[in-house]
């Protein structure tokens, strides 16, 4: 699925690939669930070792930086070394497809974790 990178994005488009990578990367080791809570709000369920929050804060504020209309708050919950974020990302509705496009990313990521996840009992069983 491709990122839908919006027009307001002051990032230099020399440095969106690795903006991306970022997402991807955080995406394929942490997302566990993505609701799309409606067009304009999505939020997404984040699980790996202690720092994980401060990732996620690190991107989020970042993130803001270049795209000004994003809205994230960060939620932590510690879980037995690790932790558990909820991660709420809103938008106006003129924004609504970045939204929807950066869901679909985090779907799509959290699908495949799950998949190897099963393989992996799978062959241990």
């Amino acid at each position: 699925m491709s990122f839908v990178i919006p027009d307001a994005c002051t990032l230099p488009t020399a440095q969106q690939p690795l903006w991306l990578a970022e997402f991807a990367e955080l995406f394929a080791t942490a997302v566990r669930e993505v609701d799309q809570l409606d067009a304009t709000h999505t939020r997404l369920r984040l699980a790996g070792p202690a720092g994980l929050a401060a990732t996620v804060r690190d991107l989020a504020a970042r993130e803001t930086e270049c795209c000004s209309f994003f809205d994230f708050t960060v939620a932590v919950e510690r879980i037995g070394d690790g932790e558990a974020v909820t991660l709420d990302v809103a938008v106006p509705p003129q924004h609504g497809e970045v939204l929807a496009s950066l869901a679909g990313r985090a779907r799509d990521a959290a699908a495949r974790t799950a998949s190897r996840e099963e393989h992996r009992a799978a062959d241990q069983s």
